[in-house]
């Protein structure tokens, strides 16, 4: 089975995060561990005893969610299962290049806390809002944000699946692009809980600050192909792998257009690593028979071993 394996983005992290994993099977605990080294504090704290205001920061819930991924597989690797592709959304496209080999996973840690202080600042220097538009094409999603242009910034930031679009940009003109939205006949537009306005132009101080950062990290080729949310396109040179993440932050993620392109390269089976399943749930509304699994806790890890090798065990064995 030609699998892909999927990584979370913000929005799916949880105190207790990660907790049933670690203490199940030390390579897990390990992944933790290293990220608190790498970070100099205590990252696993925070995820697994919170407070949840604390672990919502977007500093402290970037590194969670990868550190969650990354625990999540390891323990698939040691069972042998290797993906053919790699994609994350947003964020989770930094455990993607960890999972493929372009990215050592403490330079990760490190990139993706950088990353989030780096996205606050921007939020509070010019401040945005993010809203969830649901029921409604693309293309009328686009045309109701440039409707809006005239009170400020706004633009589609996420293209997660048909129906399902996220609109990004200043407070004002969110809230007009999102009534321009209803009167093209959207069912809902819902507001989301952010710090910023995630990628779209206001968030241009930080992409020249992870810029730096990521320039001066050392990325290989990877070992499989990365979909990346920018292009949609597979990138696999350490180059081209580093120049779709500069770009992430301010273009928007084709995920929608992700997955139908893992599709029509041949990928049978769909694997989400670490927090919750919105990746999976977005996935059948893209293709609603497509085969797919998760990995976010000792449960979850014996049943997608079941399915994708009913003789595996993690190296470790049972806890």
């Amino acid at each position: 089975m030609k699998l892909a394996f999927l990584f979370p983005g913000q929005g799916a992290q949880a105190v207790g995060m990660g907790r049933a994993l670690a203490d199940a099977h030390p390579a897990a605990r390990e992944v933790f561990d290293a990220a608190d080294r790498a970070l100099g504090f205590e990252l696993s704290r925070i995820c697994w005893e919170g407070p949840e205001d604390v672990l919502r920061e977007t500093r402290h819930a970037q590194p969670a969610l990868l550190v969650h991924s990354v625990a999540a597989l390891r323990l698939v690797e040691a069972a042998g299962i290797a993906p053919s592709w790699c994609a994350g959304h947003s964020l989770g496209e930094y455990s993607a290049c960890v999972a493929a080999g372009a990215l050592a996973f403490e330079d990760a840690v490190r990139l993706v806390h950088r990353r989030g202080e780096l996205m606050h600042r921007a939020g509070t220097e010019r401040p945005g809002t993010m809203a969830a538009v649901l029921g409604l094409a693309n293309d009328d999603v686009a045309a109701a944000c440039a409707d809006a242009s005239a009170a400020g910034v706004v633009v589609p930031a996420n293209l997660n699946a048909p129906g399902q679009v996220v609109i990004s940009g200043e407070p004002a003109a969110v809230e007009r692009a999102g009534e321009a939205c209803k009167a093209r006949g959207a069912k809902r537009v819902i507001p989301l809980v952010v710090s910023g306005a995630f990628h779209s132009p206001l968030m241009a101080s930080a992409a020249t600050g992870l810029g730096e950062s990521l320039r001066s990290t050392r990325f290989a080729d990877a070992r499989c192909p990365i979909v990346a949310n920018v292009s949609a396109a597979p990138v696999q040179g350490a180059d081209g792998v580093r120049d779709s993440l500069e770009r992430q932050l301010l273009g928007a993620v084709r995920w929608e257009d992700s997955m139908r392109a893992l599709l029509a390269a041949g990928a049978d089976g769909f694997v989400e690593l670490g927090a919750g399943k919105v990746l999976r749930g977005l996935l059948r509304t893209i293709a609603k028979d497509a085969a797919s699994w998760n990995v976010e806790d000792p449960d979850s890890l014996q049943a997608t071993l079941a399915a994708l090798r009913p003789q595996a065990q993690p190296a470790e064995g049972r806890a």
